[in-house]
């Protein structure tokens, strides 16, 4: 099992002040500038040179802040998942109702990629040369480190108050994971020009009103 990708802080002469603020400024444009060339042109084929140029530093200075070509393209795509999941979990805060909730968060989720597709590249590069890395990017996750849930409260809730069919709860997020996660990479293979948060009204349509009428008993037999 790889060991957790470890940032390494620049070296500072002997006798000068640590300013971590300037290295964590620097590792941030280092790792958007990589990001946009690790997109474009692929793993294999980026050249670090041409980070650094674009920079304007050393190919050196890269390596003082990340030791290897593998561990500054892990530390992109770490990066943009972490971004997306501010962005998913500040949605959470929108509305005190459940399903306003979810709406908010899965617009959140696509407006984020809309903003930034050169993450789902990343997230194919990752996938076709690191298969073993245990990352995701799902709708549902969260950091579980304080034993709290916030997805299986809001769903949980409505199931509650009959706003919600009495159905498991990890089988209503896996549902709506795999649904606004396959929507995200049919909208990138396909080069699909709608947004993907224009297409939020009509998921949500979908998932919350569902496609049958209330006359749905008889349907086998042609009435």
């Amino acid at each position: 099992m790889k060991q957790p990708l470890q940032l390494v802080s620049p070296k500072r002469a002997p006798g000068r002040p640590k300013d971590d603020s300037l290295a964590a400024r620097r590792q941030e444009e280092i790792l958007e500038v990589a990001t946009k060339i690790f997109a474009s042109d692929g793993y294999q084929n980026a050249d670090l040179q041409e980070v650094a140029d674009e920079l304007g530093v050393a190919k050196g200075t890269l390596y003082r802040y990340f030791p290897s070509k593998q561990e500054l393209f892990l530390a992109c795509v770490d990066h943009g998942r972490n971004r997306l999941g501010t962005q998913v979990m500040a949605s959470l805060l929108v509305s005190t109702d459940p399903l306003e909730t979810i709406a908010a968060a899965i617009r959140a989720f696509f407006s984020f990629f809309d903003a930034h597709p050169e993450l789902v590249e990343l997230i194919i590069q990752e996938r076709a040369e690191f298969r073993d890395r245990n990352k995701h990017t799902y709708f549902f996750q969260c950091d579980k480190s304080d034993g709290e849930d916030p997805w299986a409260a809001l769903i949980t809730e409505p199931i509650k108050t009959g706003r919600m069919r009495n159905v498991p709860v990890k089988r209503v997020t896996d549902v709506l994971s795999n649904l606004v996660y396959g929507t995200m990479f049919s909208n990138y293979f396909t080069g699909r020009h709608e947004s993907l948060e224009a297409q939020t009204d009509d998921i949500l349509d979908v998932v919350f009103n569902g496609i049958l009428t209330d006359r749905n008993g008889d349907h086998s037999n042609g009435s």
